[in-house]
């Protein structure tokens, strides 16, 4: 049965009429949705295109130049390691030699200065290169067999672990090995590999240190700061000063211990030494300080809850502070593994790079390289200082992201 009652009409907010139908239910206006729908997409797109054009005006300037700064260098390098200059009075030559200074470096008459002098392993060089491939082919093939790996990254993995025994080769037969001798790719590694322990435990102790309830705990920590507010140049000549056993301050000292005809510079590895000594000094307080954070932002109610519980500081230690820092840790020794292979200022003012080339880093022979005016085989040398860092730093993040896998 349907009413008899007439539709009517009812006046909206907006002063529009409404239909309503025998039943007193509003009936939309079908056509008032499409324009509204239309109107908003209008503005919207209005908003876009300001923004738009807000972000043009203001950021992509900007990152332009940046850019620009960023990759001109690295092209203009890439053109110079594959490239001769020949300055002649009024104008530079370019010549394309192609891989001629990559050669040069690696097979050629600087062969000796990059690589250092190969000769067959002493059985100490045997056995340690022995154990060091079977460290490289297990985690090889754990991380071929750890879960799904793909074509691309089986071959990367593969390439890496071929560069990793090449290196391990290259570091037996100049250390370990009679009348062999490291060149500066060697050096490097030494001073990066060295340096980075050193570092990280004196940081992590002094750390420790810090966050003892000591008495001037906080006057120590300012003056476990001050080295890393001096320039590196300034560490340097500082440096130079106080192993000189003749004349430095330290020359008592010397004297005490019998070193008072010592020379630092004469011998290979004093030297080294040295400048280990002298960069472990710089920048020991980074990594103090960066952990330092760390082992103040822990949460001491764990260590609380695991000493009631009978935990001794050592058990403490090993299974609270430790996964706790771990992740800093890495951080840390990614940044000074980055940072190390660049150590360039401490060699040469310290030593100069010597004896003979004892103590050259891969940057110091590449500036070297640029001074006499060789921008060819410089820029050679920096680009194989590039794909060593890249590889290794690399493969470093991968070994870690294997390892430390969320629950």
């Amino acid at each position: 049965m349907h009413s008899s009652r007439p539709t009517r009409t009812a006046l909206a907010s907006s002063g529009r009429p409404l239909d309503l139908d025998p039943r007193g239910v509003a009936t939309p206006d079908v056509t008032r949705g499409p324009r509204l729908h239309r109107r908003a997409i209008l503005s919207l797109g209005g908003g876009w295109r300001s923004d738009a054009a807000a972000r043009w005006v203001f950021i992509w300037p900007t990152v332009v130049v940046i850019l620009f700064l960023s990759i001109f260098p690295l092209v203009a390098s890439l053109t110079l390691a594959f490239s001769e200059l020949v300055f002649a009075r009024g104008r530079i030559e370019v010549d394309f030699v192609g891989l001629q200074n990559f050669q040069i470096l690696l097979f050629g008459t600087e062969r000796t200065h990059l690589l250092g002098l190969l000769k067959p392993p002493t059985p100490l060089g045997w056995v340690i290169f022995g154990l060091g491939l079977a460290v490289i082919l297990r985690s090889l093939v754990g991380s071929l067999t750890g879960g799904h790996v793909r074509l691309l990254g089986a071959l990367l993995r593969i390439a890496g672990a071929v560069l990793a025994a090449g290196l391990l080769w290259l570091v037996v037969q100049t250390l370990f090995s009679e009348g062999g001798r490291p060149g500066s790719l060697v050096v490097t590694m030494i001073y990066v590999f060295a340096g980075i322990v050193v570092q990280f435990l004196l940081g992590l102790g002094l750390a420790l240190l810090a966050v003892q309830p000591l008495a001037g705990r906080r006057f120590f920590r300012i003056v476990f700061m001050l080295p890393l507010t001096i320039t590196p140049i300034g560490v340097g000549y500082m440096f130079r000063m106080m192993t000189d056993t003749g004349k430095g301050p330290l020359e008592p000292v010397f004297g005490l211990l019998g070193m008072g005809q010592y020379t630092w510079v004469t011998d290979p590895w004093a030297a080294r030494i040295a400048v280990i000594i002298g960069d472990t000094w710089q920048w020991t307080p980074f990594v103090f300080i960066v952990l330092l954070a760390a082992l103040e932002g822990l949460d001491q109610e764990v260590r609380e809850a695991a000493f009631v519980d009978g935990a001794s500081h050592r058990q403490s230690f090993w299974h609270i502070t430790v996964p706790a820092i771990l992740p800093v840790s890495t951080t840390i020794v990614l940044i000074r593994l980055i940072e190390g292979f660049k150590i360039v200022d401490m060699p040469n003012i310290l030593t100069g790079g010597g004896p003979g080339t004892a103590t050259q880093s891969l940057t110091l022979q590449a500036y070297l390289d640029w001074r006499t005016l060789n921008l060819g085989r410089s820029a050679a040398i920096a680009y194989i200082l590039l794909f060593l860092v890249t590889v290794i730093a690399t493969a470093y993040v991968a070994w870690w992201r294997r390892r430390i896998r969320p629950v």
